[in-house]
């Protein structure tokens, strides 16, 4: 697909996740963020967009090849995960894991990838190395995975969070911290949001009249600690800031079926 091609279809594009706009804009399409899991390994772990006009069917965006090659941008040389928001000043948002299986296998990964940009095509980016950049209390990092963006309305500032397992390999524990005015790395040292009794990774936070819906791969396990079940499951709070209120219930209809994860929960244009 030509450039100009597909500048028109991002600027068509409307909801992006989790965003929330002007009610003068009538939105006709969803853009969505992902990285491609299949192929050639050294293509699977960059930028890819798809778009859709009703957020069920999608099409893929550049025939399917990357919109920004990930060397470009992170420490690794690949990203997963990644997560777009259409922010409240109009400004498009994206985080995603800093990592390369490709090339490094399942290892330890610095941290978060961010991006910005006004238009869909012209991004600035910059790195968060947790390990490095909190050495006191972040210092044993091994995995931070999946990161997200949800604008805090009390707080009027954007707040990023994410999985965080160490390297004692125990937990798997989801931190946030609010991201600088640029966008660039965190306003301070990220403190934890919600543990999940069983871990959970790939969380995604929507609010709906007053209630925060956290949905995320969950699990169950026996009385030996072994995982006999997992899925999406739900925490809800009244504050973005918790408690979060686990219901240990599965909301898929894949659960101990077959394995899932990073859901993704957004509105539908024109619905509610």
């Amino acid at each position: 697909m030509k450039k100009q091609a597909i500048m028109a279809a991002l600027l068509l594009a409307a909801t992006v996740s989790h965003g929330k706009t002007a009610p003068t804009t009538n939105f006709e399409g969803d853009l969505f963020a992902y990285f491609e899991g299949g192929g050639d390994a050294r293509q699977q772990e960059h930028l890819r967009f798809a778009l859709s006009d009703d957020g069920v069917n999608w099409r893929a965006l550049n025939e399917n090849r990357p919109v920004i090659s990930s060397d470009s941008i992170s420490e690794s040389g690949g990203i997963r995960d990644p997560h777009i928001l259409r922010g409240e000043d109009g400004r498009f948002y994206i985080v995603a894991t800093d990592m390369n299986t490709a090339q490094n296998g399942w290892n330890e990964n610095p941290g978060i990838v961010l991006l910005r940009s006004d238009d869909l095509i012209h991004w600035s980016h910059a790195k968060i190395n947790l390990s490095m950049d909190y050495p006191k209390n972040f210092g044993d990092a091994y995995w931070v995975w999946a990161p997200q963006t949800i604008y805090d309305r009390k707080a009027k500032k954007y707040r990023i969070y994410f999985t965080l397992q160490r390297n004692d390999r125990k937990s798997l524990v989801t931190y946030y911290a609010y991201a600088n005015k640029d966008f660039t790395g965190f306003e301070s040292e990220p403190r934890t949001l919600f543990s999940a009794r069983y871990g959970s990774i790939d969380n995604d936070i929507i609010e709906r009249d007053g209630v925060y819906h956290l949905f995320y791969k969950g699990n169950t396990k026996d009385e030996n600690g072994k995982e006999v079940k997992n899925g999406i499951q739900q925490a809800t709070s009244k504050s973005l800031k918790g408690k979060w209120k686990e219901d240990f219930n599965y909301v898929d209809a894949y659960a101990g079926k077959t394995p899932v994860e990073g859901s993704s929960i957004f509105k539908l244009n024109g619905k509610d």
